[in-house]
């Protein structure tokens, strides 16, 4: 089963780096590397050029953002199974896709997800936050839930039959993603307990109470417009994030 582990990104020679080695250090061996740079001049893409491999496939242009970067990204991955590594980011362990594959041996299975850290920018191994996630039933949309996005893995078939990121969103495509694919009827999603990613602190959502504020307002957007819910799976929504900092 070829794994496509999809990265945007943009002046990030501080971090690229090991998300790329994190990935190089797995397990599982069946995976390709779909990189697309947004035209980086601050010596990221000679990182991830010292770190390539035949299964490295790296695109660089100027783009709109990262959703159309990884709308693009999609576009060229070729994998049965389609998941994020954000350049900020790493994965927790040498068996993170190994885990994934064997969780899609299943063919009924169209979404794979499983736990989030937080951790300081500047030391991965300090932990701030977990984001403990739970098993899916679509009745937990309304109640503000979503995966941790940044762990999810997807049949490419999903996005191929219901979209990628629509790119009206600034910072919450993302989460209308995820209620579109995990809302169509039938959708097969396994959470797997274990820690797949570490994430970097200081991400776009949350830099300023402006973009706070933005991502809130996009989130009711995105709530109504899958009809899933409106204000009240806001409030739950934001409120369950309490809890991940105990």
């Amino acid at each position: 089963m070829l794994i496509s582990v999809v990265t945007a990104v943009l002046d990030r020679a501080g971090t690229v780096g090991d998300a790329v080695e994190s990935l190089r250090a797995q397990t599982w061996e069946d995976w390709e590397h779909v990189v697309q740079d947004g035209g980086s001049r601050d010596g990221t893409l000679g990182v991830i050029g010292r770190l390539a491999d035949p299964r490295t496939r790296l695109e660089s242009r100027r783009d709109g953002g990262i959703y159309p970067a990884l709308n693009r990204a999609f576009a060229r991955a070729t994998g049965e199974v389609v998941g994020l590594l954000h350049s900020d980011d790493l994965f927790a362990a040498p068996d993170v896709l190994e885990t994934v594959a064997a969780a899609f041996a299943d063919p009924a299975v169209d979404a794979v997800y499983g736990d989030l850290l937080y951790v300081v920018r500047d030391d991965p191994s300090r932990v701030v936050r977990t984001w403990t996630s739970r098993p899916f039933h679509r009745r937990l949309l309304r109640r503000g839930w979503m995966p941790a996005h940044p762990t999810l893995f997807l049949r490419r078939r999903v996005i191929e039959a219901h979209g990628a990121f629509d790119t009206s969103f600034r910072i919450a495509a993302d989460y209308d993603a995820v209620l579109r694919w995990f809302g169509q009827p039938g959708f097969r999603a396994v959470h797997v307990p274990k820690v797949l990613v570490r994430m970097r602190l200081g991400g776009e959502s949350n830099r300023s109470v402006e973009r706070v504020l933005t991502k809130s307002r996009e989130d009711l957007r995105a709530l109504r417009r899958n009809g899933v819910g409106g204000l009240g799976a806001l409030a739950l929504k934001n409120a369950s994030k309490v809890g991940q900092f105990f």
